[in-house]
């Protein structure tokens, strides 16, 4: 499809609502009048006096909606009204025309909680709900899922103290590519990367007696370790066991509220992985089936069978972990909303801790988008994470964390589901940015939360694992920002 912009800038917010109504559209740009499609959407803002008219014109496959307002406000609010503004008015043509009504309104940020917590700090509940509801366009439902996440999460929030800190450790490393995936990781049955593999694990572990020397340098205190991929399952038992000891020694763990290792692929469940992890006193792990319907397994290219999800899962439980979570995702290739239920109640008949429900995001560098696969619209998906709340809060679950990928199927979101007791605090430490993370490993960034304020500050690590073999040298370097940071 083509969306014309005319007389702005606000192309990118313009481009993420169209694409929640056309999943499967190549969405191209064009400034002016340039090029022809069977489905247009035209963006207009004209000035008009002392004020601007917004008018947006859709022509989608015959289907046509022309609507306009005007915008009145002060210089240093024009731009972000007239934004607003043209966001409304394409959501009101383009739900006509599909008949479809995103769920989230016009409202496409990651983090939907994280702004119904700013909000709070400036205005009252009522009036929160009002902008949240009135001027996004946010549906009841929704709306009372973000204020729900946004009161569970300030509990954890308010765990955090002024020298808190969160370690992160990547590994970006998986037994195969799954189509949808795009994340930096290596399948560990190419040659190179088992080869490199080793010599990646040592400068990791030099990473973080180096990460270990400066959080103690500064008087840090370390709230949550989480080992995250990639899947960390693909590391051999005594691998894991080296890395878990390098934690050891260069970090004080006596304040740590929580250990997560997120295994991941439930084929690299192994007795001996678990009995390491909880010899080191791993409290967390993730096993995560993704489905339970062995053709979307096979589909999206997982080499395990639904047989292994259960057992590996059975098999952490005798291990006694004090929680375990489940991924599920909604909106899978050729998965009916019939398969998507079976496999939520598989996993709730299981009884983990935590059930974490994704929906699927359309990523850029994913196979599945390479190859052009056919999705469902939001509709579809919209059905399945309606289910997935009923099912879950009358199973004795409920959601703690939230946030939103780019390319969401129908504007959805990914929830965190879990029992009184058991919510993941990494999750929300990361995602809410109350303090900071010091992350290692290839891919890895470090977030510097400054106290008090929403001020963060990023160091980035090289992406690729042979990069950060070969750079090594410059990410030690980089460390010394996290030293300034504090020390200024």
């Amino acid at each position: 499809m083509i969306l014309r912009i005319f007389g702005h800038d606000f192309h990118y917010e313009c481009e993420s609502l169209c694409r929640v109504y056309f999943p499967n559209e190549k969405i191209n740009i064009v400034y002016g009048d340039d090029g022809e499609d069977e489905k247009t959407v035209a963006t207009h803002c004209i000035e008009q006096g002392s004020g601007r008219l917004i008018r947006v014109e859709a022509d989608i496959s015959g289907e046509k909606r022309t609507l306009e307002a005007a915008v009145t406000a002060s210089d240093e609010e024009m731009r972000d009204k007239c934004e607003l503004k043209t966001a409304q008015l394409i959501f009101e043509a383009l739900s006509d025309i599909t008949g479809y009504t995103p769920p989230w309104g016009v409202q496409t940020g990651v983090r939907p909680s994280k702004l119904v917590l700013r909000l709070l700090e400036e205005m009252s509940r009522e009036e929160a709900w009002e902008y949240f509801t009135k001027e996004l366009l946010v549906s009841e439902e929704k709306a009372q899922l973000a204020f729900t996440v946004a009161e569970a999460e300030q509990k954890i929030i308010d765990l955090s103290q002024d020298k808190s800190f969160s370690l992160y450790v990547s590994i970006p490393f998986c037994p195969s590519r799954c189509s949808y995936c795009s994340f930096v990781s290596h399948s560990i049955g190419n040659a190179n990367a088992k080869r490199i593999l080793p010599e990646y694990l040592d400068k990791l572990a030099e990473e973080l007696e180096i990460t270990g020397e400066i959080a103690s340098e500064l008087g840090l205190r370390l709230e949550s370790v989480y080992f995250g991929g990639g899947t960390p399952g693909v590391l051999e038992a005594p691998q894991m066991d080296r890395l878990l000891g390098t934690i050891e020694k260069s970090f004080d763990l006596s304040t740590v509220r929580e250990y997560t290792v997120e295994v991941g692929r439930p084929d690299t469940v192994t007795p001996e992985k678990l009995r390491i992890l909880r010899l080191h006193n791993v409290g967390r792990i993730s096993i995560n089936p993704q489905t339970f319907n062995q053709n979307t397994l096979e589909l999206i290219g997982r080499n395990h069978s639904v047989e292994q999800s259960v057992k590996a899962y059975q098999l952490a439980k005798a291990y006694g972990f004090d929680s375990i979570n489940m991924d599920l995702i909604a909106g899978l290739p050729d998965e009916s909303f019939e398969d998507f239920r079976s496999s939520l109640d598989t996993a709730i008949s299981l009884a983990p801790e935590n059930i974490t429900v994704h929906t699927l995001a359309l990523k850029r560098s994913s196979n599945l988008n390479a190859a052009g696969t056919e999705v469902h619209g939001g509709n579809t998906a919209k059905k399945m994470l309606e289910y997935a709340s009923s099912r879950l809060s009358s199973s004795g679950y409920a959601p703690y964390y939230m946030y939103r990928q780019s390319k969401c199927v129908g504007n959805l979101e990914n929830v965190g589901w879990c029992k009184e007791g058991h919510e993941c605090l990494y999750n929300v430490f990361m995602m809410e940015e109350c303090h900071t993370v010091l992350a290692v490993g290839a891919g890895a960034v470090i977030k510097l939360c400054e106290p008090g304020t929403h001020n963060v500050e990023r160091i980035f690590n090289y992406k690729y694992p042979y990069e950060y073999i070969s750079g090594f040298d410059k990410i030690s370097e980089r460390k010394n920002g996290i030293k300034s940071f504090y020390l200024s």
